[in-house]
């Protein structure tokens, strides 16, 4: 019988279905919730040491639909991190902990480029009680004027150095979260890797335009007829995400055996959440999933993914994670190898022409092979 349990980083999980930092953990009641429906852990919505310059606006979201309009493919945000003050976060990290003692709640947090405020944060958080960390070094907009999020992300050298800070200070394990919003996403995880994290967590939402309005002409979400670029989620980002988990998942796999990896990017399904380990994931998280489904959305994704499982006769995550990541290859590669399919089949038909042509009649050698429906073949192939 198929099991969705997995431990990871020393974590214990009851199935590999996250929820992403972001609204869906965004206080004590909804992560509460997220647990009671069964989900294998939380990351609450990215916390700092300050909030007061943390200010939201509203409308902050923007939805891509497809011809059915009730069909959400895409889905924009300008939303920043948490507004609520760090002390109210470490009291109800430890509320939290004493109502789920068995519940994996990992901190999301995001300082500004300075090693003593990375410290504090993480020792806070951790005697607060909390499981894990990932550290946000990829949220595409808002507080770029504090370096802080994607400003820091899109460095090597300066992950390398924080998670290096970070790591000094924790107790407990610490993944990355990575921008998409760079050329060689391998590059900010290697550095995460280097600075001595556990795992990466991929992909943060992809900076984006939504679209204009072409009545107003304004561009959406519009907040007092202006706008500003924000983070792009939902299935629509699935194919880029899946393209960067298996860049991250190679990397790893060659440069850091052992490391994990948690695939992000609009995942909606089990059969979303197999090909993400399919390509080297060992949990998936989902943040616009739950806010256009609901939490209760886990029950049907875990079930999916058991389905798929005992379809294919794994018993554990680990029988195919990173199984798909053995059939990529080069351009050049590809070419070689049809081209040499082709050789041999051309190779085949000719040698299969050439036996027909001169293999021999097969002739009638007594009087009882005599067919009446092979008649007259019979008595051509005796004939000179």
């Amino acid at each position: 019988m198929p099991t969705l349990a997995t431990t990871v980083d020393g974590l214990k999980l009851p199935n590999p279905f996250v929820i992403g930092s972001g609204p869906p953990g965004t206080n004590l009641n909804v992560i509460s919730r997220a647990f009671r429906e069964g989900w294998g852990a939380v990351i609450a919505k990215t916390v700092s040491l300050d909030s007061s310059k943390v200010i939201n606006v509203a409308p902050r979201y923007a939805k891509l639909r497809a011809n059915d309009p009730k069909d959400v493919i895409g889905w924009e945000n300008i939303e920043l991190i948490s507004d609520r003050r760090f002390e109210i976060w470490l009291d109800e990290f430890k509320k939290c902990k004493d109502m789920h003692p068995d519940g994996v709640l990992i901190a999301s947090i995001m300082e500004e480029y300075n090693r003593d405020a990375w410290s504090e944060i993480v020792e806070r958080c951790q005697d607060a009680g909390v499981d894990s960390f990932e550290l946000n070094f990829s949220c595409p907009h808002g507080l770029p004027e504090r370096k802080m999020g994607a400003a820091m992300g899109e460095n090597p050298e300066i992950v390398q150095e924080v998670c290096g800070w970070v790591m000094a200070a924790a107790k407990k394990p610490v993944w990355a979260k990575m921008t998409p919003n760079v050329t060689r996403i391998t590059e900010p995880s290697r550095a995460a890797f280097r600075g001595g994290c556990q795992g990466v967590s991929a992909i943060n939402t992809i900076r984006s335009v939504m679209g204009v309005n072409l009545d107003t002409l304004r561009p959406e979400p519009t907040v007092e007829g202006f706008t500003t670029p924000g983070g792009y989620s939902c299935k629509a980002v699935r194919p880029i995400a899946l393209r960067m988990v298996m860049e991250i998942a190679t990397m790893i796999r060659s440069e850091f055996p052992g490391r994990s990896l948690s695939g992000i990017g609009g995942i909606e399904s089990g059969g979303d959440a197999a090909q993400f380990i399919l390509l080297g994931a060992d949990t998936t998280q989902v943040c616009t999933g739950v806010m256009k489904f609901g939490y209760e959305s886990v029950k049907g994704m875990c079930d999916e993914l058991l389905a798929f499982m005992e379809k294919h006769g794994f018993e554990t995550l680990a029988d195919f994670k990173g199984k798909s990541l053995d059939y990529f290859t080069t351009h050049a590669e590809l070419v070689r190898m049809q081209g040499e399919r082709k050789t041999a089949e051309k190779a085949a038909a000719a040698a299969k022409a050439a036996a027909a042509a001169v293999a021999p009649k097969k002739m009638v050698a007594a009087d009882s092979e005599w067919s009446g429906d092979e008649f007259v073949k019979q008595s051509d192939a005796l004939a000179r």
